[in-house]
Formats: C-alpha cells, sequence, structure tokens
C-alpha cells in the first residue's frame, strides 16, 4: 500500500501537539465536555471569545484581500460575512440563554490576552503575505474541531443542557469542513517555499496555539489583566 505523502500541516501538527494536549486537559475545556466548568467562566468565555470574533472577520477579509485568485478572495469574502452573520448571531443567540445581551457583548472590555491575540494576528495580516495570514487564523478553527470532535467522545457532552450546543457547533459536519478547507489552503500556500519561509510560517501557527491555550486559561480564571491593574 502506498504511504501518502507528509503534508507541510503534519508538520506544523507535529510542532503544536504538546500545547494542543495542554489544551485538550485544560480545566476549562473537560469542564464542557462534563459539564463541570462553572457558568461564570464560560459566560466571561462567551463576552471575549465575541468580540474576539470580530477581529478574526477582519482577517478573512485581509485575506480576500491577498488572495491570487477570484475563488479564494471570493470564499474568504463569504467566510468574513459567515462569521459576523452566522457564527456571531448564533453566539448572540447563546448568549442569550445565560442572560447575556447583545448590548452587553458588544460592550465587553477585552482583556490583555484578547488584545494582544488579536493584535498579533492582524500585525501579521498587514505585514505578511496570504500563506503568513494563513498561518496565523488557522490554529483557531482547527484547534476548535479537534476539541469538539474529541468531547463530542465524552459521554452525555452533546446532550448537556448548557454546553451541548457548543460541543456541536464545532464538532459538527459543517464546522469540519471549513477547517479541512483552510488546512488545503495552508498547504497549498506553503508549498514551493524554502526552509527559511516555511520556518516562519511555522513561527505565526505555534505562536497562536500558544495563545489559544492562553486565551482558555484566561477565561477559566476570568482574568482581565495578568496582575491587579486599575
Amino acid at each position: 500500500m502506498k504511504k501518502s505523502m507528509a503534508t507541510f500541516t503534519d508538520r506544523l501538527l507535529r510542532s503544536v501537539a504538546p500545547i494542543w494536549e495542554r489544551v485538550h486537559q485544560h480545566p476549562f475545556v473537560t469542564g464542557l465536555g462534563d459539564g463541570t466548568l462553572p457558568v461564570e467562566s464560560f459566560k466571561f468565555y462567551m463576552k471575549q471569545d465575541y468580540i474576539y470574533l470580530i477581529d478574526y472577520a477582519k482577517m478573512f477579509a485581509l485575506a480576500s484581500v491577498k488572495a491570487y485568485d477570484l475563488e479564494t478572495s471570493a470564499r474568504f469574502a463569504a467566510l468574513q460575512e459567515s462569521t459576523l452573520n452566522m457564527e456571531m448571531e448564533l453566539h448572540r443567540q447563546y448568549a442569550a440563554r445565560f442572560g447575556i445581551s447583545r448590548e452587553e457583548l458588544e460592550a465587553t472590555e477585552p482583556s490583555f490576552v484578547m488584545l494582544g491575540y488579536t493584535s498579533y494576528m492582524l500585525r501579521v495580516a498587514h505585514q505578511g503575505s496570504l500563506a503568513e495570514l494563513v498561518s496565523a487564523l488557522l490554529p483557531c478553527t482547527w484547534s476548535y474541531w479537534e476539541i469538539g470532535k474529541r468531547l463530542a467522545q465524552v459521554e452525555g457532552a452533546l446532550d448537556h443542557e448548557l454546553y451541548g450546543e457548543w460541543v456541536r457547533m464545532y464538532s459538527s459536519d459543517e464546522f469540519g469542513q471549513l477547517a479541512i478547507w483552510l488546512i488545503d489552503i495552508m498547504n497549498e500556500l506553503a508549498d514551493g517555499k524554502n526552509e527559511q519561509e516555511l520556518a516562519r510560517l511555522e513561527e505565526y501557527f505555534v505562536n497562536t496555539s500558544k495563545m489559544e491555550y492562553m486565551f482558555w486559561d484566561m477565561a477559566y480564571r476570568e482574568e482581565m489583566w495578568p496582575c491587579a491593574i486599575n
């Protein structure tokens, strides 16, 4: 049987495997699966994630501008529209179940981690190539899909009254198809690049993977800043 050729995203996955495993074992993530996550931590997360998505949508807009062909440009533009008008609407509806209004979501003060994460991604997006942009945004979508798939295997997680909808969303085939498309685009964009260029893409991917871990940890501890600063 012929073995499939290794891809650049295989390399990326090996680089972040320890980080992503720490995410899977984080009490916020395990709490989503077994239902033990404190509601206040989840509410804090929902508000921070909502304003995160505003900047994440800008990444898709910038990708549409940098895209090398019309089809890819249109797909990234559609992803921006979907993020702003579908995923964020789902966040609003879901948040309402926890007593969080749209006005409260939009008035959320960003945490230090949220500011650092999105500022870094947007800097890469503005200054770098399409490949660099995708390498910085990919960990969010890809790791969420991996989290969703693993949590879906936990008994009762899909039907939990509070967190089941979250698990169903990120373990869904529809979300998986988005992750797969971005993975494929990353491999396509990496093709033919020299080692220096590939190392830079890997650096961005690793850095935003670390920021993903920090985001979960920040939300679990409901931490606005890493020390007492008023």
